[in-house]
């Protein structure tokens, strides 16, 4: 049998596979990372904008738009698959809808922010690259876009530094996951070109680092339409 290649939409079949094993993971705390550092790393920086309201793109469970809402921030999230925006809007504390990226960019989800937030979510390939291009659109003037991910240096680890597909893993998790996502890498270069070619400029990079190793543990960028 042929090996299915690695593409946007493995990606969205991983998550409907694992709906309920990573609601799980995330409201347990089973991930450090997020529990250590890059869960109030984002909210901070969300928060620093002093937003009134927030659009959280593929927020999954939805754990981002609770943590916003409880701060008094109106917050909506949305997300691709139906079954994470079915248990985000089951616990409540925000506003919730099923919307693809390609969905978004084509005009059918329209929304303007102060801040368009996507925490380790733009993990895909021309999906991402529309998403982007189109981010102007959702913002207010003067809004931003943060986004949060894997910090392109030690995410490389020893593979080449350069632009690709990637097999995905679970490792760390449970066994019960199944059919890991696939993400797309791109350099720091990249990301800023990306950010660029849509008409948005850099206003702040952040590097925060795990407190036991001190090396990142993402990147998180904050652009704003020029």
């Amino acid at each position: 049998m042929p090996i299915e290649p690695l593409s946007d939409a493995k990606v969205l079949d991983s998550w409907h596979k694992n709906t309920e094993l990573w609601t799980d993971a995330v409201r347990s705390g089973q991930i450090e990372s997020r529990r250590l550092v890059t869960n109030s790393a984002v909210v901070d920086a969300v928060m620093s904008r002093s937003p009134q309201r927030v659009l959280d793109i593929g927020c999954g469970e939805g754990w981002l738009v609770r943590a916003l809402h409880h701060r008094g921030v109106d917050c909506t999230g949305v997300d691709a698959e139906p079954r994470l925006i079915a248990v985000a809007a089951a616990a409540g504390g925000g506003k919730f809808a099923v919307a693809s990226y390609e969905e978004i960019v084509a005009g059918s989800f329209r929304a303007q922010a102060d801040v368009v937030v996507a925490n380790f979510a733009l993990i895909g390939g021309e999906t991402v690259n529309q998403l982007i291009q189109h981010m102007p659109s959702l913002l207010v003037p003067a809004g931003v876009l943060i986004v949060q991910t894997l910090h392109p240096v030690v995410a490389s680890s020893d593979a080449p530094y350069e632009d690709g597909w990637r097999s995905g893993s679970w490792s760390g998790f449970s066994e019960d996951f199944v059919d890991p996502a696939p993400w797309y890498f791109r350099t720091i270069g990249s990301w800023l070109k990306l950010f660029e070619t849509a008409g948005l400029r850099l206003v702040a990079l952040q590097e925060p680092l795990h407190p036991v190793t001190r090396r990142p543990a993402s990147i998180i960028f904050t652009v704003q339409p020029r």
